[in-house]
C-alpha cells in the first residue's frame, strides 16, 4: 500500500475523522453471526475492532488484522474495557500470508476495494489458504473506483473473476455508501 494512503489513514485516526469507522456493527454482520454458530472469524482491517468486538461478543474466536498502529491500539483498548479476549495485530491486508491458522469466517469491510491489482491477486491466495473448505467471506466496498484512486471497485463479474479458484460468490447486493455505489458480497470458500 502506498505511504501516503497509509498516511491518510493513520491520520484519519489521529484527528477523529474516519467516517468508514461508525462503532456499530452493520446488518449484514449481524445477520451473519445470527444465522452462524461461531468459530474462527478473521477481521480484515479491523479498525478499531468494532465487528471484532461484535464477534467476540458472540462467542467467536478473533483475530483482527490493521496496518494503522493507533487503530490496533484502540481496538485493544475497547477489548479490555468490554472484557473481551480478541487478537489485534497490525500486519498489512495485501501480505494475509504472514497469518497462521484456519478460520472459518472472515469480513473485509472496505479493505479490498483500496488495493492494487497484484495487492487483489495476492489477497485472494492468501485468504484462500486462510479459510477452512464451507467458510464464508463477507466483504463490503465501493462497486466503482473513486476518480484518480485506481483499480478500487467491487463489481459481481471482478469479484467473482478473482476468487474464482478457491470462491464461489453466493451474494451480491448492491448499495450505496456516502453517495457513491457500493456492494456487499457472500463468498463461500470451495471444497
Amino acid at each position: 500500500m502506498r505511504w501516503l494512503h497509509r498516511l491518510h489513514f493513520e491520520l484519519s485516526y489521529i484527528l477523529g475523522a474516519a467516517p468508514w469507522d461508525r462503532g456499530v456493527s452493520p446488518p449484514e454482520l449481524i445477520a451473519f453471526l445470527d444465522s452462524h454458530p461461531p468459530g474462527r472469524a478473521l477481521d480484515i482491517g479491523c479498525g478499531t475492532g468494532t465487528n471484532a468486538l461484535t464477534m467476540a461478543g458472540r462467542g467467536w474466536d478473533v483475530q483482527g488484522i490493521d496496518f494503522s498502529a493507533r487503530a490496533i491500539r484502540a481496538a485493544r483498548r475497547k477489548a479490555r474495557l468490554a472484557g473481551l479476549s480478541v487478537s489485534f495485530d497490525r500486519a498489512d491486508v495485501s501480505r494475509l500470508a504472514s497469518l497462521r491458522g484456519s478460520f472459518d469466517f472472515a469480513l473485509d469491510i472496505g479493505c479490498y476495494h483500496g488495493l492494487s491489482l497484484s495487492q487483489q491477486a495476492a489477497y485472494a491466495l492468501d485468504l484462500a489458504a486462510l479459510l477452512r473448505h464451507g467458510a464464508t467471506f463477507l466483504i463490503y466496498g465501493f462497486a466503482v473506483p473513486e476518480p484518480g484512486a485506481g483499480p478500487a471497485w467491487l463489481s459481481q463479474a471482478s469479484l467473482a473473476a478473482r476468487f474464482a479458484e478457491a470462491f464461489v460468490v453466493l451474494a451480491y447486493v448492491p448499495g450505496t455508501d456516502r453517495l457513491r455505489p457500493s456492494a456487499w458480497a457472500t463468498l463461500e470458500r470451495k471444497a
